[in-house]
């Protein structure tokens, strides 16, 4: 499999830009725009689904106890949310048809 890359938001928007022929200004705008509703939207603990592309949401950890590896101390891990993202068929389809 060839070396994958790292695309940024900049390259997304060029992107956008090259396919839509819209203003780059007014693509960043969007895309800006898109991502914070959407960060905000899964902050409040809501489900974000794009059909096709995958979902986004929180997940809780429990508490836990783990291990400090300096001092073999042993330690309290507390609860915490995280973000999490689900891919969906279409997406997965398209990862998986690639080689």
């Amino acid at each position: 499999m060839a070396k994958s890359k790292t695309v940024s938001k900049a390259d997304l928007v060029g992107e956008v830009v090259s396919a839509t022929k819209l203003p780059r200004k007014t693509v960043k705008e969007t895309v800006d725009a898109l991502l914070d509703t959407m960060m905000s939207e899964i902050a409040s603990g809501n489900k974000v689904t794009l059909t096709g592309f995958g979902s986004f949401e929180v997940r809780s950890r429990k508490e836990r106890s783990g291990v400090r590896p300096g001092t073999r101390e042993r330690i309290s891990i507390p609860a915490s949310n995280y973000p999490a993202f689900k891919a969906g068929k279409s997406l997965k389809d398209r990862v998986s048809s690639r080689r």
